[in-house]
């Protein structure tokens, strides 16, 4: 019988918006996925010099775009514990919660540049089936240093097919906070969030 294959995309989503969303659903097809968990992280060890939205604004945008996908599923894995929080912990938590299935983690071509330098990376990269990895329309991925850091990396990384825009958080928040548009770069209950809210505008 085979094992059930679980996808597991860790992030800020400062805000959240399209590009998370065609990973996501490229993954869960491309792995054949029968669930995708969103682990919304609070404290981001990599960004402690950085402002960040307050969580409840980012767990309410995502959540509201990830209702409609039934394969998509919200985890607390990580916001319901101190942090700060790493991808390897979360894993491992995942691991013990879902003994049956094979955990493919999701992240993006500049995630796997930085790979070497995450806590116990070694570790995480054994500790998952796979590793999918969404590249932006201008990256080029030279595996072969990685591995000689990672031993067995290569094999375990599936680069993600998809039509996508180079579009990102940090480019959205320098958007807004200049005014300039980002309407159909979030999906729309994103874009009204913001909106309501005022988010992103700056001091």
């Amino acid at each position: 019988m085979s094992r059930e294959k679980i996808g597991y995309f860790g992030g800020t989503f400062d805000p959240p918006h399209i590009g998370h969303l065609v990973l996501a659903s490229e993954a869960a097809y491309q792995f054949q996925l029968s669930r995708l968990y969103w682990a919304l992280t609070p404290q981001p060890p990599h960004k402690q010099e950085q402002a960040i939205t307050p969580l409840e604004h980012r767990l309410a945008m995502l959540q509201n775009m990830i209702a409609n996908n039934p394969i998509f599923e919200f985890s607390r894995l990580e916001i319901d514990r101190p942090g700060p929080h790493y991808a390897i912990d979360t894993v491992r938590l995942l691991a013990k919660q879902e003994p049956s299935a094979d955990i493919i983690l999701l992240i993006g071509g500049d995630s796997l540049r930085d790979l070497p330098a995450w806590r116990l990376s070694a570790d995480l990269v054994t500790a998952v089936s796979k590793i999918g990895v969404m590249r932006r329309p201008s990256d080029f991925a030279d595996l072969a240093p990685l591995e000689q850091q990672l031993p067995g990396l290569t094999e375990k990384v599936t680069f993600i097919d998809a039509l996508l825009q180079p579009v990102s958080s940090r480019e959205l928040r320098r958007r807004i906070a200049a005014g300039e548009t980002y309407r159909y770069y979030v999906p729309p209950s994103v874009y009204d969030y913001i909106e309501e809210n005022k988010l992103y505008r700056g001091k």
